[in-house]
């Protein structure tokens, strides 16, 4: 019966392990719209207590390998942020890129995106503004 149970785990943890393999190949980027995906699933937004919701835009370049070419730069930044908020939310972009980076390109991608500047929208407020409320500045960092 012992040795049952040990077949039982070698087969659980090769079952998990080339499960975990599929998933990591299918997780290849392959288009620009996988970039995009790619990086957004590691966004995570600073909690309310510490910032107010804004939407920020960072361009980053990537090399063959998917690792960062030279340094992000923050080009976009809700108006009406503080100076809090905007720290916070760098602080949570460049995070998010630290936790996606390399990028898993594959090597179609990996050739077209080499060097070529992605600018990564990250929106955290509500996209409809109100009907009753003036339109807002954008704030151009």
């Amino acid at each position: 019966m012992a040795r049952r149970g040990k077949k039982l785990i070698v087969a659980a943890a090769a079952l998990l392990l080339g499960l975990s393999r599929a998933a990591a190949e299918d997780a290849q980027v392959n288009t620009i719209q996988d970039v995009f995906r790619h990086l957004r699933t590691c966004w995570k937004p600073p909690p309310p207590n510490k910032a107010r919701p804004l939407d920020i835009t960072v361009v980053v370049s990537f090399n063959r390998a998917g690792n960062i070419l030279g340094h992000p730069r923050i080009t976009y930044e809700s108006a009406e942020a503080s100076d809090n908020d905007r720290l916070q939310y760098r602080i949570a972009v460049m995070e998010a890129l630290q936790r996606c980076t390399p990028v898993p390109f594959t090597d179609a991608m990996a050739g077209a995106a080499a060097g070529r500047p992605f600018a990564i929208q990250f929106r955290n407020r509500k996209t409809s503004p109100d009907k009753t409320s003036p339109p807002t500045q954008e704030r151009r960092a």
